[in-house]
């Protein structure tokens, strides 16, 4: 094609896309169903891992659950079968460690069969400034909520593309869209986590794998326990999330196959403020926000619950 035809072209898509996403507004789309799909969820031993499990049972799918917490998925695994009467395959796994990935999911595919839904949920944080966090943390944060994805996608995603059929979903977090004080190495692990996510979503459009699909989820604070002591200036602006609406709304975009999910909405409205405004101003509505002190009273999840 030569410029001018291009160029019409992708006007002409522009104005059709536009259309479809006022049209989805109005009638979203209509949800898949996930019963007899094989889930895998990590970090599924408590919080967020945990109410995802509950949620995926419910709809009929079939359950494997990693977590480092033998006792936090076995707990799951018999919830699970107490509320949906529904059997759940745990397997004990430090997804920071790529042999130990590689082990258990070579463990998962002769027991259970192939996954076609992944969901990499398992992430940690210090909740430290970045001087003072040690070194030894701040590589197990990069190794859990960043790197783990590139092992959990080497393992299972070839057959996904063999069969031209799954969904990946990566629980990132609003901190991977923008900075957040005292969050440093958390931030840049799930900075990494959206952009290895965006980047394989294109690898697999580029490559025809289009049965494939891809959610990314980038919520603000979770009521899960991971996050307890930080806090929110504006509650009805920026609240700090139930757990029971976080994965709520994370599987209904899972059954649309909604790209990307952003909770609440105003952190749609953060995101573009912050690329379009000048830096001084937007550091002015950060204090405005409370964005310096979401930190600043963290204690974390209570150790003997993890």
């Amino acid at each position: 094609m030569n410029f001018l035809l291009e160029t019409l072209q992708v006007l002409t898509m522009t104005l059709y896309y536009n259309l479809e996403t006022l049209f989805r507004m109005i009638i979203p789309p209509r949800r898949k169903s996930v019963a007899g799909e094989t889930v895998l969820i990590t970090g599924a031993g408590s919080g967020l891992g945990r109410g995802l499990a509950l949620e995926f049972a419910r709809l009929g799918a079939r359950l494997v659950l990693w977590d480092i917490n033998q006792d936090g998925i076995k707990e799951t695994a018999r919830i699970v079968m107490e509320c949906h009467n529904a059997r759940a395959n745990t397997y004990v796994c430090d997804c920071g460690d790529r042999s130990e990935v590689y082990r258990v999911a070579d463990q998962v595919k002769r027991e259970v069969g192939d996954v076609t839904i992944l969901i990499n949920n398992a992430g940690i944080v210090t909740g430290k400034k970045f001087l003072e966090a040690p070194d030894a943390l701040i590589e197990k944060t990069m190794a859990v909520n960043s790197m783990a994805h590139f092992w959990m996608y080497k393992a299972f995603l070839p057959a996904m593309i063999a069969g031209n059929h799954g969904h990946l979903v990566s629980i990132a977090s609003s901190a991977g869209l923008i900075g957040v004080n005292a969050l440093a190495d958390y931030c840049a692990s799930k900075f990494a986590a959206v952009g290895f996510a965006e980047s394989m979503a294109l690898e697999l459009l580029a490559t025809g794998a289009d049965g494939v699909k891809t959610t990314i989820v980038c919520p603000f604070f979770i009521n899960t326990g991971m996050f307890d002591g930080a806090s929110t200036k504006w509650p009805r602006l920026m609240p700090i999330l139930e757990q029971d609406y976080a994965c709520g709304k994370i599987v209904d975009a899972v059954l649309r196959d909604q790209v990307y999910l952003y909770m609440p909405r105003s952190v749609y409205l953060a995101i573009a403020l912050k690329n379009i405004l000048p830096t001084k101003l937007g550091v002015l509505l950060g204090y405005y926000l409370g964005a310096f002190d979401f930190m600043a009273q963290f204690k974390g999840r209570d150790k003997k619950t993890q």
